[in-house]
């Protein structure tokens, strides 16, 4: 039997399993990978939101990287919570050991606000974002509440977009993906890519649904799963596109809050 492709995530755990690492491996699942982790924090959550957390040590999450890598191997990996300073400069440290950014794809998920908008990490720890991690990265994939913590670009038009993705693309990732989900005067959502010299923008539809839980994990899952097997960006990210859309489109309410997007859709195919 062929291994397939191996892909990590290194990401908080949601309780609910809605986003964080359970997304992540639902969806790597669905895309045809083998999915594995590197815990960074355990969250109390549920569809109602999120009323606690406790951070793995720095430490740890840096030999889960290096435990994996150096047995069963990395074909691209990415990051979702990473909720500390510390453990941002820890996972650098450990990408850095074992090839991660270098020759092996890098997808980060600058996971710095929550689905309301509020910030997740302290200044430090956007800090340590912006200049650990993004030159590290092969593609970045913030959302609009992001871009905003990150280089102080309120986006509220489409030139806007573009606008933040040269901002990004100055702090060193090779190509940058800002999602237009929450531009909400926008009747599409397109997410625009930028590899510092081109633009391409990714149309898609906009659903009125309640349930976008985990969306972003389950977007820069589906693109890591692509580069995993050798794609280039824009064809990675082309792919992730149509697996996001089709995923919100299969969303199922869960709880009393709101639910998760469904990359299940992929196994009625």
């Amino acid at each position: 039997m062929t291994t397939p492709p191996k892909v990590l995530t290194i990401a908080g755990s949601d309780s609910g399993g809605g986003a964080g690492l359970q997304a992540d491996l639902r969806a790597l699942f669905a895309c045809g990978v083998h999915g594995m982790t590197a815990v960074t924090a355990v969250t109390v959550q549920n569809s109602l939101g999120v009323t606690g957390y406790t951070e793995i040590p720095a430490d740890v999450v840096a030999a889960q990287i290096v435990a994996v890598a150096s047995d069963i191997g990395v074909d691209a990996a990415k990051t979702g919570m990473l909720a500390s300073a510390a453990i941002i400069e820890a996972v650098a440290d450990a990408c850095d050991r074992v090839g991660i950014g270098a020759a092996v794809p890098f997808v980060v998920d600058p996971v710095a606000a929550s689905m309301h908008g509020d910030p997740l990490l302290a200044d430090a720890a956007l800090d340590a974002l912006r200049v650990l991690l993004f030159p590290r990265a092969t593609i970045v994939t913030p959302n609009l509440d992001e871009v905003r913590l990150l280089v102080g670009v309120d986006v509220k038009s489409r030139e806007d977009q573009y606008e933040a993705a040269r901002a990004l693309h100055a702090l060193g990732p090779r190509w940058v993906l800002v999602k237009g989900g929450h531009l909400w005067t926008d009747p599409q959502c397109v997410d625009l890519l930028y590899d510092g010299s081109e633009f391409l923008e990714l149309p898609g539809p906009r659903y009125d649904v309640k349930h976008t839980h985990g969306s972003g994990d389950t977007l820069a899952s589906a693109i890591s799963s692509r580069l995993a097997r050798g794609e280039d960006v824009p064809t990675a990210v082309r792919y992730g596109k149509e697996f996001i859309v089709r995923s919100v489109a299969a969303a199922y309410p869960l709880g009393a809050g709101v639910g998760p997007v469904s990359p299940l859709w992929r196994l009625a195919d």
